[in-house]
């Protein structure tokens, strides 16, 4: 049996805007903005759980936020950050918070394919990460996993094998494992058997 746990970031630094970054590209900021000082904390915190002992490796999102939640689990377990741009979040596609319709997040639940600009629909973000974690199951087979990522992405992901409801429940096997409330570094562990089915599913709180 393969062991992957999907955790959400820790909480990141608030960055508020000033005239000089106006122009600044919008997927760029994202991926840079740091971990708040209580983020550090809590991040730490959760990687002294003994849950995450004994791990074969940790990955991470290329996002700052990430690899710097993901760098606490790492050095508990004597290992070094793997990153890469396929766990990255789902990309928005504009280059304004402005330019995001009012009801963005919902027409991409209801609509697999909905995209605007240049960014990514539910499904080629489900189709991007789910490849990857295809390519670990076969590299880490019987191995424990940590994966950090992103909320929205790990969401997408979870609905290919699991029922999800908007903003509410999320069910694998009609059991009911997560109320749909994304704190920061929420985790999931997901349990696969040697044929890369996924059999169990389980929302750990840390």
């Amino acid at each position: 049996m393969t062991t992957i746990y999907l955790m959400r970031h820790s909480e990141p630094f608030k960055v508020h805007r000033g005239i000089e970054d106006i122009h600044e590209d919008l997927l760029f900021s994202n991926i840079k903005n740091p971990l708040s000082v209580d983020g550090e904390k809590l991040a730490e915190k959760i990687s002294n759980n003994s849950e995450f002992d004994n791990l074969d490796a940790v990955w991470s999102s290329n996002y700052v936020r990430t690899m710097s939640t993901a760098k606490w689990f790492a050095y508990r377990n004597n290992l070094k950050v793997n990153v890469t741009d396929k766990l990255g979040e789902r990309i928005h596609g504009i280059n304004s918070w402005d330019e995001l319709p009012m009801d963005f997040e919902r027409k991409q639940f209801i609509d697999e394919n909905y995209q605007i600009g240049y960014g990514e629909s539910r499904k080629k973000t489900t189709d991007r990460i789910y490849s990857f974690i295809s390519e670990l199951l076969e590299e880490y087979k019987d191995k424990r996993i940590l994966i950090v990522g992103h909320s929205t992405a790990f969401m997408f992901l979870l609905m290919k094998w699991c029922n999800v409801e908007y903003e509410e429940e999320y069910s694998f096997n009609d059991k009911v494992f997560f109320d749909g409330k994304w704190n920061y570094c929420e985790t999931f562990k997901l349990e696969f058997d040697d044929n890369k089915e996924l059999i169990n599913i389980e929302n750990i709180k840390v």
